[in-house]
């Protein structure tokens, strides 16, 4: 008997602290909160979270832990990261939640911390909005930009599957894929002059690991921790990208816009150069911390969807040469003066930008974003409080068979029979907030995709193997495999890959 009493009084710890003011209902609906429970004191429900995603099972979260014991409801009441939160389960609702700006952003505290206050996720809404404006569309959206970038990442692309066939021993596809992203994001940020410093390269290299491993982590600033290690990782980052900044800056105001800096130009160089209609340009802070979301961002999603997109590719015959025959024809039209890819030819992969969105559903990178109500607001019959987060659980809304048919079934046809269904393919979130990298991210996968397509197949040493889905949902071999070259034959499309 004490044991239970004891239980019960730990499990209604947190709705004390947290619902202790709210108002009853009294029959005023608008009062009613989701369903649900804030878990234990402190730790809230994580323990049924890491449970779930450790042992394979990521969808029992909701399925156990919420639907079986409350019914079916378009989002529930929990405690996760640290904090009291609604649980955003449907479609519909997901789309409110990312295109109402009564919700702002909030991320984990480790996260906002180690991104610098400067990025967007650490500024206010209209800083945010300021960003977006200055960055997103003008450089990280614009063909200009775009058609700039694909030389660094189409010359790495090559060099990584050429180096990848001719090693005698099974790689790890994943491990390699992340390196060599990496080292195109950082050609992307500073341009390719920077490849001539290996021990430069090594350095970031680390400690963008470094600061990777910290944003999953508690925020314990001791030695020893991942989180004391990620702080010191971006103060090193900083100093680094400062030194860059400063440089490049004076190097730009010495060339002037001669045509030979234009041909050189890269992120870095963008961002110093552009302004806002008001004239006003972007703080060295501003800048170096943009640089550190960026390279962290820019290389871990695409390093994953580019492993499962070849993954499903290859388990797909019938849609792998389906989008072969895509590439085929795109180099088939090209002029016999140019070998080189470019954005003009990675705007007509229709097919294969389906293949890529149908990777990024099923895997489920990102199983949630992160938001805050800014007032109390009222939402499909319950009562969100103001200052609570919301996560919109996009693992649910992806792998819904109502949103999706078979939709454990790698399909990317599925994106013209379901086009009519808003808000049930959001990989890159929505809204005002929708990732403002998505276009350079899709352009990385692309240019992959296309090389691995048109000359390559892989064979996998475990295929079926185990998946594992903490930090991020990966084969638990990290894709061991061997990279091989198809024959060419003699083709005019096999002319001209050569």
């Amino acid at each position: 008997m004490a044991i239970f009493i004891i239980y019960r009084l730990l499990r209604n710890v947190n709705d004390w602290i947290y619902l202790s003011w709210w108002p009853e209902d009294h029959g005023n609906h608008r009062n009613r909160l989701p369903p649900g429970d804030l878990g234990w004191p402190l730790i809230g429900n994580m323990i049924s979270l890491f449970t779930a995603f450790k042992f394979g099972r990521p969808n029992s979260l909701i399925s156990s832990t919420f639907t079986t014991r409350f019914g079916k409801a378009p989002m529930y009441r929990a405690f996760l990261f640290g904090k009291p939160c609604i649980i955003v389960t449907t479609a519909e609702a997901c789309r409110k939640v990312l295109t109402d700006e009564r919700f702002g952003g909030s991320w984990p505290k480790s996260l906002t911390i180690l991104l610098g206050k400067r990025g967007f996720h650490g500024v206010s809404n209209q800083e945010r909005k300021r960003l977006r404006r200055q960055i997103a569309a003008p450089i990280l959206a614009s063909p200009e930009s775009l058609s700039l970038f694909i030389d660094y990442i189409d010359g790495i692309a090559k060099n990584a599957f050429s180096t990848w066939e001719q090693m005698e021993k099974p790689i790890e596809l994943l491990t390699e894929m992340r390196k060599t992203v990496f080292k195109v994001m950082i050609n992307v940020i500073l341009g390719d002059e920077i490849n001539e410093d290996q021990e430069l390269m090594d350095c970031l290299a680390n400690d963008n690991a470094s600061l990777s491993h910290g944003l999953k982590s508690m925020t314990i600033n001791l030695p020893g921790f991942a989180f004391h290690r990620a702080l010191k990782a971006r103060k090193r980052l900083v100093e680094t990208f400062a030194g860059f900044v400063a440089q490049r800056t004076a190097s730009m105001a010495k060339e002037g816009n001669d045509d030979e800096s234009k041909k050189k130009k890269n992120l870095l160089s963008l961002m110093i150069e552009i302004q806002d209609d008001e004239g006003n340009k972007l703080s060295d802070e501003d800048i170096i911390d943009l640089m550190i979301i960026f390279l962290m961002a820019g290389h871990e999603t695409s390093a994953h969807a580019i492993t499962w997109a070849i993954i499903f590719l290859q388990e797909n015959p019938q849609i792998l040469e389906k989008a072969k025959g895509e590439q085929e024809k795109i180099v088939q039209n090209r002029s016999s003066s140019s070998k080189d890819l470019s954005y003009n030819e990675v705007k007509q992969m229709k097919y294969l930008q389906k293949v890529i969105i149908e990777t990024l559903r099923l895997v489920n990178l990102s199983i949630t974003l992160f938001r805050e109500a800014t007032t109390d607001i009222n939402m499909d019959g319950y009562r969100i409080p103001k200052g609570w987060r919301v996560l919109p659980w996009i693992r649910s809304v992806h792998l819904d068979p109502e949103n999706h048919k078979n939709p454990m079934e790698f399909n990317p046809s599925r994106m013209d029979e379901e086009k009519n269904k808003l808000g049930t393919l959001i990989p890159f979130g929505a809204g005002s907030r929708l990732c403002p990298g998505a276009d350079l991210a899709k352009l990385q996968i692309s240019v992959f995709l296309h090389h691995f397509l048109l000359n390559y197949r892989m064979e996998r040493i475990n295929p079926g193997g185990k998946v594992q889905y903490l930090p991020a949902p990966r084969p638990a071999d990290k894709c061991l495999a061997r990279i091989m070259r198809l024959s060419t034959g003699s083709s005019e499309t096999a002319k001209k890959l050569v």
